[in-house]
């Protein structure tokens, strides 16, 4: 399994989760890696951050982790992961792997890391703005009631 993040301004960090992740492991994969990867990507104060509703996501101990670490977090829709903006990197992920035809783990591994890191980030921009887009379209219709106000998002998920 793989976890990564991503802003309008590009990629953040992608790694591998090497056990069944539980909520005290995607607490601490956050504390490890979200806030290097708003930092290298020049984040702004005020973003906000955004994943899905998996179970671990939405656990009590991580809403209030999030809470203490002060981060904004974007309310996002239940059984929803076609607005999920991650998906569409995921999906080139997958698509760039394949391509190179890794014969282990270990070279599966690497060449996921050398993909993440060639992905444009005018394709994080496009995924940010189009999630933007999809979202002012689905608002008014009643289906979820959230805004946006900066660009500058960090969505996490994992593959």
């Amino acid at each position: 399994m793989l976890w990564g993040c991503f802003s309008a301004k590009g990629q953040g960090r992608l790694i591998r989760v090497k056990e069944r992740m539980n909520g005290a492991m995607y607490r601490e994969i956050l504390s490890d890696n979200l806030l290097p990867s708003a930092r290298a990507l020049k984040m702004k104060r005020g973003w906000v951050f955004q994943h899905d509703n998996d179970p671990k996501h939405t656990a009590r101990a991580t809403k209030e982790w999030l809470r203490k670490k002060h981060f904004k977090v974007l309310e996002w829709p239940s059984q929803s992961p076609d607005l999920n903006p991650i998906e569409n990197l995921w999906r080139e992920l997958k698509v760039r792997v394949a391509q190179r035809q890794p014969q282990n783990i270990t070279a599966l591994e690497e060449i996921c890391m050398e993909e993440w890191a060639k992905i444009p980030a005018t394709n994080s921009e496009s995924n940010t703005i189009q999630m933007i887009i999809t979202i002012q379209f689905v608002s008014p219709l009643g289906k979820c009631a959230f805004t946006i106000k900066k660009i500058s998002k960090t969505s996490t998920s994992h593959s």
